[in-house]
Protein backbone atom coordinates (compact mmCIF):
# COMPACT_ATOMS: atom_id res chain seq x y z
CA UNK A 1 0.00 0.00 0.00
CA UNK A 2 1.02 3.61 -0.45
CA UNK A 3 2.74 5.23 2.46
CA UNK A 4 1.23 8.38 3.88
CA UNK A 5 4.44 10.28 3.15
CA UNK A 6 4.22 9.44 -0.58
CA UNK A 7 0.65 10.67 -0.73
CA UNK A 8 1.58 13.87 1.03
CA UNK A 9 4.52 14.54 -1.26
CA UNK A 10 2.33 14.16 -4.32
CA UNK A 11 -0.25 16.52 -2.92
CA UNK A 12 2.45 19.07 -2.09
CA UNK A 13 3.47 19.07 -5.73
CA UNK A 14 -0.13 19.99 -6.48
CA UNK A 15 0.41 23.41 -4.88
CA UNK A 16 -0.88 22.10 -1.56
CA UNK A 17 -4.43 21.92 -2.88
CA UNK A 18 -6.67 19.37 -1.25
CA UNK A 19 -7.79 16.73 -3.73
CA UNK A 20 -11.42 16.70 -2.76
CA UNK A 21 -13.38 16.74 -5.99
CA UNK A 22 -15.27 13.62 -6.97
CA UNK A 23 -13.16 12.59 -9.93
CA UNK A 24 -14.44 9.08 -10.56
CA UNK A 25 -17.09 10.06 -13.03
CA UNK A 26 -18.16 9.45 -16.60
CA UNK A 27 -19.01 12.82 -18.10
CA UNK A 28 -20.65 12.68 -21.48
CA UNK A 29 -19.38 16.13 -22.46
CA UNK A 30 -17.08 16.74 -25.40
CA UNK A 31 -14.02 18.48 -23.96
CA UNK A 32 -11.69 18.58 -26.95
CA UNK A 33 -8.95 21.06 -25.97
CA UNK A 34 -6.27 21.14 -28.64
CA UNK A 35 -4.39 24.10 -27.22
CA UNK A 36 -0.86 23.96 -25.88
CA UNK A 37 0.89 26.16 -23.35
CA UNK A 38 2.56 28.90 -25.35
CA UNK A 39 5.59 28.81 -23.06
CA UNK A 40 6.39 25.21 -23.97
CA UNK A 41 8.47 24.90 -27.19
CA UNK A 42 7.26 22.32 -29.69
CA UNK A 43 9.55 19.70 -31.15
CA UNK A 44 8.82 21.19 -34.58
CA UNK A 45 10.27 24.57 -33.56
CA UNK A 46 13.31 23.03 -31.86
CA UNK A 47 14.07 20.77 -34.80
CA UNK A 48 13.86 23.71 -37.21
CA UNK A 49 16.36 25.62 -35.07
CA UNK A 50 18.70 22.62 -35.05
CA UNK A 51 18.69 22.04 -38.81
CA UNK A 52 19.17 25.62 -39.94
CA UNK A 53 22.89 25.61 -39.07
CA UNK A 54 25.32 24.37 -41.75
CA UNK A 55 28.03 23.99 -39.09
CA UNK A 56 25.98 21.40 -37.25
CA UNK A 57 25.29 19.48 -40.43
CA UNK A 58 29.01 19.31 -41.35
CA UNK A 59 30.42 18.36 -37.94
CA UNK A 60 29.36 14.87 -36.68
CA UNK A 61 30.40 15.51 -33.09
CA UNK A 62 28.51 18.78 -33.01
CA UNK A 63 25.52 17.06 -34.56
CA UNK A 64 25.51 14.44 -31.80
CA UNK A 65 25.78 17.08 -29.10
CA UNK A 66 22.98 19.04 -30.69
CA UNK A 67 20.82 15.92 -30.87
CA UNK A 68 21.43 15.19 -27.21
CA UNK A 69 20.36 18.73 -26.42
CA UNK A 70 17.27 18.29 -28.56
CA UNK A 71 16.52 14.96 -26.88
CA UNK A 72 16.87 16.47 -23.42
CA UNK A 73 14.60 19.38 -24.30
CA UNK A 74 12.01 17.10 -25.86
CA UNK A 75 11.95 14.79 -22.84
CA UNK A 76 11.59 17.78 -20.55
CA UNK A 77 8.71 19.01 -22.67
CA UNK A 78 7.11 15.56 -22.51
CA UNK A 79 7.24 15.64 -18.72
CA UNK A 80 5.40 18.97 -18.70
CA UNK A 81 2.58 17.74 -20.92
CA UNK A 82 0.52 20.77 -21.88
CA UNK A 83 2.75 23.08 -19.88
CA UNK A 84 2.93 24.64 -16.42
CA UNK A 85 -0.17 26.80 -16.87
CA UNK A 86 -2.36 23.84 -17.72
CA UNK A 87 -0.92 21.75 -14.89
CA UNK A 88 -1.83 24.59 -12.53
CA UNK A 89 -5.35 24.57 -13.95
CA UNK A 90 -5.61 20.80 -13.43
CA UNK A 91 -4.59 21.22 -9.80
CA UNK A 92 -7.02 24.10 -9.34
CA UNK A 93 -9.98 21.82 -10.06
CA UNK A 94 -8.78 19.29 -7.47
CA UNK A 95 -7.22 16.77 -9.86
CA UNK A 96 -3.77 15.29 -10.21
CA UNK A 97 -1.91 15.14 -13.51
CA UNK A 98 -1.37 11.90 -15.42
CA UNK A 99 2.20 11.56 -14.15
CA UNK A 100 1.25 12.31 -10.55
CA UNK A 101 -1.41 9.61 -10.74
CA UNK A 102 1.14 7.13 -12.06
CA UNK A 103 3.49 8.03 -9.19
CA UNK A 104 0.74 7.17 -6.71
CA UNK A 105 -0.37 3.98 -8.46
CA UNK A 106 2.99 2.27 -8.88
CA UNK A 107 5.63 1.20 -6.41
CA UNK A 108 8.22 3.87 -5.79
CA UNK A 109 10.36 4.63 -8.88
CA UNK A 110 9.32 1.39 -10.63
CA UNK A 111 7.44 2.90 -13.60
CA UNK A 112 9.17 2.82 -16.99
CA UNK A 113 7.67 5.00 -19.69
CA UNK A 114 7.30 3.87 -23.30
CA UNK A 115 6.82 6.15 -26.33
CA UNK A 116 7.38 9.38 -24.45
CA UNK A 117 8.64 11.07 -27.63
CA UNK A 118 5.71 10.17 -29.89
CA UNK A 119 3.93 13.07 -31.61
CA UNK A 120 0.93 13.20 -33.93
CA UNK A 121 1.30 13.74 -37.68
CA UNK A 122 -1.85 15.78 -38.30
CA UNK A 123 -1.37 18.98 -40.33
CA UNK A 124 -4.99 20.14 -40.45
CA UNK A 125 -6.56 23.01 -38.47
CA UNK A 126 -3.18 24.32 -37.28
CA UNK A 127 -2.18 21.04 -35.66
CA UNK A 128 1.08 20.97 -37.60
CA UNK A 129 2.38 23.78 -35.41
CA UNK A 130 1.11 22.24 -32.17
CA UNK A 131 2.86 19.01 -31.34
CA UNK A 132 3.31 17.92 -27.72
CA UNK A 133 5.76 15.05 -27.06
CA UNK A 134 3.74 12.11 -25.74
CA UNK A 135 0.58 13.24 -27.56
CA UNK A 136 -1.55 13.53 -24.45
CA UNK A 137 -1.11 10.06 -22.96
CA UNK A 138 1.58 8.51 -20.73
CA UNK A 139 2.09 4.77 -21.24
CA UNK A 140 4.44 2.23 -19.70
CA UNK A 141 4.79 -0.46 -17.07
CA UNK A 142 5.91 -0.85 -13.50
CA UNK A 143 5.35 -2.73 -10.27
CA UNK A 144 2.31 -2.65 -8.02
CA UNK A 145 2.95 -4.48 -4.77
CA UNK A 146 5.92 -6.07 -6.51
CA UNK A 147 3.96 -7.41 -9.52
CA UNK A 148 4.26 -6.23 -13.13
CA UNK A 149 1.37 -4.07 -14.40
CA UNK A 150 0.98 -2.07 -17.63
CA UNK A 151 -0.75 1.30 -17.70
CA UNK A 152 -1.86 4.20 -19.85
CA UNK A 153 -2.81 7.54 -18.30
CA UNK A 154 -4.49 10.19 -20.42
CA UNK A 155 -3.14 13.70 -19.85
CA UNK A 156 -5.89 16.31 -19.84
CA UNK A 157 -3.32 19.11 -19.90
CA UNK A 158 -2.37 18.19 -23.50
CA UNK A 159 -5.14 18.47 -26.12
CA UNK A 160 -7.68 17.86 -23.35
CA UNK A 161 -6.56 14.22 -23.31
CA UNK A 162 -8.33 13.77 -26.64
CA UNK A 163 -7.62 10.63 -28.63
CA UNK A 164 -5.97 10.82 -32.04
CA UNK A 165 -4.06 8.36 -34.20
CA UNK A 166 -0.72 8.47 -32.35
CA UNK A 167 -2.45 8.58 -28.94
CA UNK A 168 -4.43 5.44 -29.83
CA UNK A 169 -1.38 3.61 -31.16
CA UNK A 170 0.45 4.22 -27.89
CA UNK A 171 -2.43 2.68 -25.95
CA UNK A 172 -2.65 -0.22 -28.39
CA UNK A 173 1.07 -0.92 -28.09
CA UNK A 174 0.96 -1.08 -24.30
CA UNK A 175 -2.07 -3.39 -24.39
CA UNK A 176 -0.26 -5.68 -26.84
CA UNK A 177 2.76 -5.76 -24.54
CA UNK A 178 0.60 -6.64 -21.53
CA UNK A 179 -1.09 -9.43 -23.48
CA UNK A 180 2.23 -10.90 -24.63
CA UNK A 181 3.70 -11.15 -21.14
CA UNK A 182 0.45 -11.94 -19.30
CA UNK A 183 0.13 -8.88 -17.07
CA UNK A 184 -2.84 -6.66 -16.09
CA UNK A 185 -3.43 -3.34 -17.82
CA UNK A 186 -4.90 -0.26 -16.15
CA UNK A 187 -6.30 2.73 -18.02
CA UNK A 188 -6.49 6.08 -16.22
CA UNK A 189 -9.06 7.92 -18.33
CA UNK A 190 -9.24 11.71 -18.40
CA UNK A 191 -10.25 12.75 -21.90
CA UNK A 192 -12.55 14.97 -23.89
CA UNK A 193 -13.10 12.15 -26.37
CA UNK A 194 -12.16 11.90 -30.03
CA UNK A 195 -9.70 14.47 -31.39
CA UNK A 196 -11.97 16.12 -33.93
CA UNK A 197 -9.07 17.61 -35.91
CA UNK A 198 -7.93 14.10 -36.86
CA UNK A 199 -11.32 12.95 -38.11
CA UNK A 200 -11.67 9.27 -39.00
CA UNK A 201 -8.13 8.51 -37.75
CA UNK A 202 -9.47 9.15 -34.28
CA UNK A 203 -12.46 6.86 -34.80
CA UNK A 204 -10.17 4.15 -36.17
CA UNK A 205 -8.02 4.51 -33.06
CA UNK A 206 -10.99 3.87 -30.79
CA UNK A 207 -11.98 0.79 -32.79
CA UNK A 208 -8.43 -0.57 -32.60
CA UNK A 209 -8.49 -0.20 -28.81
CA UNK A 210 -11.92 -1.85 -28.57
CA UNK A 211 -10.65 -4.83 -30.57
CA UNK A 212 -7.77 -5.22 -28.15
CA UNK A 213 -10.20 -5.02 -25.22
CA UNK A 214 -12.05 -7.98 -26.71
CA UNK A 215 -8.87 -9.92 -27.49
CA UNK A 216 -7.63 -9.47 -23.93
CA UNK A 217 -10.99 -10.28 -22.28
CA UNK A 218 -10.61 -13.28 -20.00
CA UNK A 219 -6.86 -13.40 -20.65
CA UNK A 220 -5.54 -10.50 -18.57
CA UNK A 221 -7.37 -8.26 -16.08
CA UNK A 222 -8.33 -4.90 -17.62
CA UNK A 223 -9.21 -2.05 -15.25
CA UNK A 224 -10.49 1.38 -16.26
CA UNK A 225 -10.43 4.25 -13.78
CA UNK A 226 -12.45 7.28 -14.87
CA UNK A 227 -10.57 10.18 -13.32
CA UNK A 228 -12.12 13.07 -15.20
CA UNK A 229 -14.17 13.46 -18.37
CA UNK A 230 -14.59 10.28 -20.38
CA UNK A 231 -16.80 11.85 -22.96
CA UNK A 232 -18.97 10.68 -25.80
CA UNK A 233 -20.83 12.80 -28.29
CA UNK A 234 -24.15 13.17 -26.48
CA UNK A 235 -23.45 15.77 -23.82
CA UNK A 236 -26.08 17.90 -22.07
CA UNK A 237 -26.22 20.33 -25.00
CA UNK A 238 -26.90 17.55 -27.50
CA UNK A 239 -29.51 16.00 -25.20
CA UNK A 240 -31.22 19.39 -24.94
CA UNK A 241 -31.27 19.76 -28.74
CA UNK A 242 -32.52 16.25 -29.48
CA UNK A 243 -34.94 15.55 -26.63
CA UNK A 244 -35.53 19.02 -25.15
CA UNK A 245 -34.42 17.58 -21.81
CA UNK A 246 -32.38 19.81 -19.50
CA UNK A 247 -29.80 17.78 -17.58
CA UNK A 248 -26.45 18.45 -15.93
CA UNK A 249 -23.25 16.55 -16.67
CA UNK A 250 -23.45 14.79 -13.31
CA UNK A 251 -27.11 13.84 -13.79
CA UNK A 252 -26.41 12.54 -17.27
CA UNK A 253 -23.28 10.53 -16.64
CA UNK A 254 -21.67 11.18 -13.29
CA UNK A 255 -20.60 8.81 -10.53
CA UNK A 256 -24.02 9.03 -8.90
CA UNK A 257 -25.51 7.57 -12.09
CA UNK A 258 -22.98 4.93 -13.06
CA UNK A 259 -21.78 3.61 -9.70
CA UNK A 260 -25.06 3.60 -7.79
CA UNK A 261 -28.45 2.04 -8.38
CA UNK A 262 -29.09 3.43 -11.84
CA UNK A 263 -26.85 2.19 -14.65
CA UNK A 264 -24.36 -0.10 -12.92
CA UNK A 265 -21.73 0.82 -15.52
CA UNK A 266 -19.04 1.49 -12.90
CA UNK A 267 -17.95 -0.99 -10.24
CA UNK A 268 -17.11 1.55 -7.54
CA UNK A 269 -16.66 5.24 -6.78
CA UNK A 270 -14.17 7.13 -4.65
CA UNK A 271 -14.01 10.70 -3.32
CA UNK A 272 -10.74 11.71 -5.01
CA UNK A 273 -7.75 10.63 -7.06
CA UNK A 274 -5.70 9.42 -4.10
CA UNK A 275 -8.47 7.21 -2.69
CA UNK A 276 -9.20 5.72 -6.12
CA UNK A 277 -5.59 4.85 -6.85
CA UNK A 278 -5.03 3.34 -3.42
CA UNK A 279 -8.13 1.19 -3.96
CA UNK A 280 -6.79 -0.01 -7.32
CA UNK A 281 -3.58 -1.13 -5.65
CA UNK A 282 -5.68 -3.12 -3.17
CA UNK A 283 -7.88 -4.62 -5.90
CA UNK A 284 -4.89 -5.77 -7.95
CA UNK A 285 -3.57 -7.56 -4.89
CA UNK A 286 -6.55 -9.93 -5.16
CA UNK A 287 -6.30 -10.54 -8.91
CA UNK A 288 -4.06 -12.90 -10.88
CA UNK A 289 -1.76 -11.46 -13.52
CA UNK A 290 -3.50 -13.46 -16.23
CA UNK A 291 -5.67 -16.52 -16.84
CA UNK A 292 -2.64 -18.70 -16.11
CA UNK A 293 -3.71 -20.34 -12.86
CA UNK A 294 -0.14 -20.21 -11.56
CA UNK A 295 -0.38 -16.40 -11.45
CA UNK A 296 -3.03 -16.36 -8.72
CA UNK A 297 -1.60 -14.37 -5.80
CA UNK A 298 -0.97 -16.18 -2.56
CA UNK A 299 -0.42 -14.34 0.70
CA UNK A 300 0.97 -15.66 3.98
CA UNK A 301 -1.68 -17.42 6.05
CA UNK A 302 -2.49 -15.12 8.97
CA UNK A 303 -5.86 -16.60 9.96
CA UNK A 304 -6.23 -20.17 11.24
CA UNK A 305 -8.10 -22.22 8.61
CA UNK A 306 -9.50 -24.41 11.39
CA UNK A 307 -10.84 -21.43 13.31
CA UNK A 308 -14.33 -22.05 14.68
CA UNK A 309 -16.77 -19.15 14.40
CA UNK A 310 -19.36 -19.35 17.22
CA UNK A 311 -20.70 -15.94 16.19
CA UNK A 312 -22.27 -17.54 13.13
CA UNK A 313 -24.58 -19.57 15.35
CA UNK A 314 -26.36 -16.35 16.31
CA UNK A 315 -26.23 -14.12 13.22
CA UNK A 316 -29.22 -15.49 11.31
CA UNK A 317 -32.56 -14.57 12.97
CA UNK A 318 -35.03 -17.36 13.71
CA UNK A 319 -37.82 -15.28 12.19
CA UNK A 320 -37.58 -15.99 8.42
CA UNK A 321 -38.87 -12.49 7.67
CA UNK A 322 -36.33 -10.60 9.78
CA UNK A 323 -33.49 -9.14 7.72
CA UNK A 324 -29.77 -9.33 8.44
CA UNK A 325 -26.66 -8.28 6.56
CA UNK A 326 -25.09 -11.15 4.64
CA UNK A 327 -21.77 -9.29 4.66
CA UNK A 328 -21.55 -9.91 8.40
CA UNK A 329 -21.61 -13.66 7.74
CA UNK A 330 -19.10 -13.46 4.90
CA UNK A 331 -16.63 -11.42 6.97
CA UNK A 332 -16.74 -14.01 9.74
CA UNK A 333 -15.76 -16.72 7.25
CA UNK A 334 -13.01 -15.15 5.12
CA UNK A 335 -9.46 -14.44 6.28
CA UNK A 336 -9.27 -11.65 8.86
CA UNK A 337 -12.76 -10.40 7.96
CA UNK A 338 -11.36 -8.55 4.93
CA UNK A 339 -13.39 -8.04 1.73
CA UNK A 340 -13.03 -5.94 -1.40
CA UNK A 341 -16.60 -5.43 -2.54
CA UNK A 342 -17.48 -4.97 -6.21
CA UNK A 343 -20.40 -2.64 -7.04
CA UNK A 344 -21.31 -2.12 -3.37
CA UNK A 345 -23.85 0.63 -4.17
CA UNK A 346 -25.55 -1.16 -7.07
CA UNK A 347 -28.09 -4.00 -6.71
CA UNK A 348 -27.52 -4.19 -2.98
CA UNK A 349 -29.75 -7.26 -2.69
CA UNK A 350 -26.72 -9.29 -3.73
CA UNK A 351 -23.11 -9.05 -2.53
CA UNK A 352 -20.16 -9.62 -4.85
CA UNK A 353 -16.69 -9.36 -3.34
CA UNK A 354 -13.15 -10.67 -3.30
CA UNK A 355 -11.74 -12.18 -0.15
CA UNK A 356 -9.13 -14.74 0.87
CA UNK A 357 -9.21 -18.20 2.37
CA UNK A 358 -5.87 -19.48 3.65
CA UNK A 359 -4.19 -16.56 1.90
CA UNK A 360 -5.68 -17.41 -1.53
CA UNK A 361 -8.15 -15.24 -3.43
CA UNK A 362 -11.80 -16.31 -3.60
CA UNK A 363 -14.82 -14.67 -5.16
CA UNK A 364 -17.85 -14.41 -2.88
CA UNK A 365 -21.50 -14.06 -3.92
CA UNK A 366 -24.28 -13.75 -1.38
CA UNK A 367 -27.96 -12.79 -1.33
CA UNK A 368 -28.45 -9.91 1.11
CA UNK A 369 -31.78 -9.94 2.99
CA UNK A 370 -31.23 -6.30 3.99
CA UNK A 371 -32.45 -5.22 0.53
CA UNK A 372 -35.58 -6.60 -1.16
CA UNK A 373 -35.41 -9.51 1.31
CA UNK A 374 -32.55 -10.87 -0.82
CA UNK A 375 -34.77 -11.52 -3.86
CA UNK A 376 -33.09 -11.88 -7.23
CA UNK A 377 -34.11 -9.22 -9.72
CA UNK A 378 -32.84 -7.95 -13.06
CA UNK A 379 -30.00 -5.86 -11.67
CA UNK A 380 -28.75 -8.35 -9.09
CA UNK A 381 -28.84 -11.22 -11.61
CA UNK A 382 -26.69 -9.31 -14.09
CA UNK A 383 -24.33 -8.05 -11.39
CA UNK A 384 -23.70 -11.53 -10.01
CA UNK A 385 -23.51 -13.18 -13.45
CA UNK A 386 -20.73 -10.88 -14.61
CA UNK A 387 -18.82 -11.40 -11.38
CA UNK A 388 -19.12 -15.19 -11.60
CA UNK A 389 -17.89 -15.16 -15.19
CA UNK A 390 -14.92 -12.96 -14.24
CA UNK A 391 -13.95 -15.36 -11.45
CA UNK A 392 -14.28 -18.35 -13.74
CA UNK A 393 -12.18 -16.70 -16.47
CA UNK A 394 -9.33 -16.09 -14.03
CA UNK A 395 -9.47 -19.37 -12.06
CA UNK A 396 -10.79 -17.80 -8.87
CA UNK A 397 -12.86 -20.22 -6.71
CA UNK A 398 -16.44 -19.08 -5.98
CA UNK A 399 -18.13 -19.19 -2.58
CA UNK A 400 -21.90 -18.67 -2.62
CA UNK A 401 -24.00 -17.83 0.45
CA UNK A 402 -27.70 -18.34 -0.18
CA UNK A 403 -30.70 -16.75 1.49
CA UNK A 404 -33.14 -16.12 -1.33
CA UNK A 405 -36.96 -16.18 -1.26
CA UNK A 406 -37.17 -16.28 -5.05
CA UNK A 407 -37.19 -13.96 -8.02
CA UNK A 408 -38.80 -10.57 -7.49
CA UNK A 409 -42.32 -10.67 -9.00
CA UNK A 410 -44.16 -7.87 -10.78
CA UNK A 411 -44.83 -6.40 -14.19
CA UNK A 412 -41.76 -4.17 -14.02
CA UNK A 413 -39.52 -7.20 -13.71
CA UNK A 414 -41.39 -9.25 -16.30
CA UNK A 415 -41.44 -6.48 -18.86
CA UNK A 416 -37.80 -5.68 -18.17
CA UNK A 417 -36.72 -9.25 -18.96
CA UNK A 418 -36.20 -10.95 -15.61
CA UNK A 419 -36.42 -14.35 -17.34
CA UNK A 420 -33.56 -13.46 -19.68
CA UNK A 421 -31.49 -11.79 -16.94
CA UNK A 422 -32.04 -14.56 -14.43
CA UNK A 423 -30.92 -17.00 -17.10
CA UNK A 424 -27.61 -15.11 -17.34
CA UNK A 425 -26.83 -15.95 -13.72
CA UNK A 426 -27.87 -19.57 -14.16
CA UNK A 427 -25.74 -19.77 -17.30
CA UNK A 428 -22.72 -18.24 -15.56
CA UNK A 429 -22.83 -20.68 -12.65
CA UNK A 430 -23.55 -23.69 -14.86
CA UNK A 431 -20.65 -22.92 -17.19
CA UNK A 432 -18.12 -22.12 -14.45
CA UNK A 433 -15.49 -24.82 -14.00
CA UNK A 434 -13.66 -23.32 -11.01
CA UNK A 435 -14.28 -24.77 -7.53
CA UNK A 436 -17.85 -23.88 -6.47
CA UNK A 437 -18.86 -24.13 -2.82
CA UNK A 438 -22.35 -23.16 -1.65
CA UNK A 439 -23.80 -22.61 1.82
CA UNK A 440 -27.55 -22.11 2.37
CA UNK A 441 -27.94 -20.03 5.50
CA UNK A 442 -31.73 -19.70 5.58
CA UNK A 443 -34.13 -19.65 2.60
CA UNK A 444 -33.65 -21.21 -0.82
CA UNK A 445 -36.98 -21.04 -2.61
CA UNK A 446 -38.12 -21.81 -6.12
CA UNK A 447 -36.08 -21.23 -9.25
CA UNK A 448 -33.73 -18.95 -7.31
CA UNK A 449 -32.57 -22.04 -5.37
CA UNK A 450 -31.59 -23.67 -8.65
CA UNK A 451 -29.79 -20.59 -9.95
CA UNK A 452 -27.67 -19.89 -6.87
CA UNK A 453 -24.91 -22.45 -7.51
CA UNK A 454 -27.04 -25.45 -6.60
CA UNK A 455 -25.80 -29.03 -6.80
CA UNK A 456 -27.75 -29.35 -10.05
CA UNK A 457 -25.42 -26.78 -11.67
CA UNK A 458 -22.38 -28.95 -10.89
CA UNK A 459 -21.67 -27.42 -7.51
CA UNK A 460 -18.65 -29.13 -5.95
CA UNK A 461 -19.70 -28.81 -2.33
CA UNK A 462 -23.20 -27.76 -1.19
CA UNK A 463 -24.12 -27.31 2.45
CA UNK A 464 -27.04 -26.07 4.50
CA UNK A 465 -27.24 -24.81 8.03
CA UNK A 466 -29.79 -26.51 10.33
CA UNK A 467 -32.29 -23.63 10.03
CA UNK A 468 -32.29 -23.64 6.23
CA UNK A 469 -35.49 -24.07 4.21
CA UNK A 470 -35.28 -25.55 0.71
CA UNK A 471 -38.65 -25.60 -1.02
CA UNK A 472 -40.63 -24.44 -4.00
CA UNK A 473 -41.97 -21.52 -1.95
CA UNK A 474 -42.69 -20.40 1.59
CA UNK A 475 -45.16 -22.33 3.74
CA UNK A 476 -47.96 -19.76 3.62
CA UNK A 477 -48.02 -19.47 -0.16
CA UNK A 478 -47.73 -23.21 -0.65
CA UNK A 479 -50.62 -23.99 1.67
CA UNK A 480 -52.90 -21.46 0.00
CA UNK A 481 -52.29 -23.14 -3.35
CA UNK A 482 -52.35 -26.77 -2.22
CA UNK A 483 -55.26 -26.59 0.20
CA UNK A 484 -57.11 -23.62 -1.32
CA UNK A 485 -57.29 -21.80 2.01
CA UNK A 486 -58.71 -24.71 4.06
CA UNK A 487 -57.33 -25.48 7.54
CA UNK A 488 -54.57 -22.94 6.97
CA UNK A 489 -52.95 -23.10 10.40
CA UNK A 490 -52.91 -26.88 10.58
CA UNK A 491 -51.67 -27.34 7.03
CA UNK A 492 -49.07 -24.59 7.39
CA UNK A 493 -47.62 -26.29 10.47
CA UNK A 494 -47.57 -29.61 8.64
CA UNK A 495 -45.87 -28.07 5.62
CA UNK A 496 -43.24 -26.41 7.80
CA UNK A 497 -42.50 -29.65 9.61
CA UNK A 498 -41.95 -31.29 6.25
CA UNK A 499 -40.09 -28.63 4.29
CA UNK A 500 -38.90 -25.86 6.67
CA UNK A 501 -35.61 -27.70 7.16
CA UNK A 502 -32.93 -29.15 4.89
CA UNK A 503 -33.66 -32.81 5.61
CA UNK A 504 -35.44 -33.66 2.36
CA UNK A 505 -32.73 -32.01 0.26
CA UNK A 506 -30.09 -33.94 2.22
CA UNK A 507 -31.96 -37.21 1.71
CA UNK A 508 -32.03 -36.57 -2.04
CA UNK A 509 -28.32 -35.71 -2.14
CA UNK A 510 -29.02 -32.14 -3.24
CA UNK A 511 -26.84 -30.94 -0.38
CA UNK A 512 -23.76 -32.80 0.82
CA UNK A 513 -24.27 -32.19 4.52
CA UNK A 514 -26.09 -30.14 7.11
CA UNK A 515 -23.34 -28.35 9.02
CA UNK A 516 -23.19 -26.22 12.13
CA UNK A 517 -22.61 -22.57 11.25
CA UNK A 518 -19.51 -22.36 13.48
CA UNK A 519 -17.81 -25.07 11.37
CA UNK A 520 -18.32 -23.27 8.07
CA UNK A 521 -14.86 -21.73 7.71
CA UNK A 522 -13.05 -24.93 8.63
CA UNK A 523 -15.06 -27.02 6.16
CA UNK A 524 -14.73 -24.53 3.29
CA UNK A 525 -10.95 -24.24 3.76
CA UNK A 526 -10.66 -28.03 3.67
CA UNK A 527 -12.81 -28.25 0.52
CA UNK A 528 -10.78 -25.56 -1.25
CA UNK A 529 -7.61 -27.55 -0.55
CA UNK A 530 -9.18 -30.67 -2.04
CA UNK A 531 -10.37 -28.77 -5.12
CA UNK A 532 -7.09 -27.04 -6.04
CA UNK A 533 -6.42 -29.65 -8.71
CA UNK A 534 -10.01 -29.85 -9.96
CA UNK A 535 -10.34 -30.86 -13.61
CA UNK A 536 -13.53 -30.79 -15.65
CA UNK A 537 -14.23 -32.07 -19.15
CA UNK A 538 -15.84 -29.43 -21.37
CA UNK A 539 -17.79 -30.10 -24.54
CA UNK A 540 -15.92 -28.87 -27.65
CA UNK A 541 -17.60 -25.86 -29.27
CA UNK A 542 -16.76 -22.59 -30.95
CA UNK A 543 -18.42 -20.64 -28.13
CA UNK A 544 -21.58 -20.79 -26.08
CA UNK A 545 -24.53 -18.43 -26.55
CA UNK A 546 -25.27 -16.80 -23.20
CA UNK A 547 -28.70 -15.09 -23.14
CA UNK A 548 -27.41 -11.52 -23.42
Amino acid sequence: MLSISRSVSILQRCSNRCVSALNIRSFSAACNDSSHDENTPTTHETRHHLLQSDTILNDPSTTKRAFRSLLSDTKASSLLGGGAARIEKQHAKGSLTARERIDLLFDNESFREVDGLVVHRCEDFGMGDNRVPGDGVVVGHGLINGRRVYCFAQDFTAYGGSLGEAHAKKIGKIMDMALRVGAPVIGLNDSGGARIQEGTDSLAGYADIFQRNVDASGVIPQISVIMGPCAGGAGPEVVKTVTNETVSKEELGGASVHASGKSGVAHGSYPNDVAALRAMRTLLDYLPSSNDETSLPQRPVTDDPNRLVPTLDQLVPDDPNQPYDMRDIIREVVDNGTLFEIQPEYAQNIVTAFGRMEGRTVGVVGNNPMTLAGCLDIQSSEKAARFVRFCDAFNIPILTFVDVPGFLPGTGQEHGGIIRCGAKLLFAYAQATVPKITVISRKAYGGAYDVMASKHLKGDANYAWPGAEIAVMGAKGAVEIIFRGQDVEKNTAEYRDRFANPMVAAQRGFIDDVIEPRDTRRIICDDLRLLRNKKMHTIPRKHSNIPL
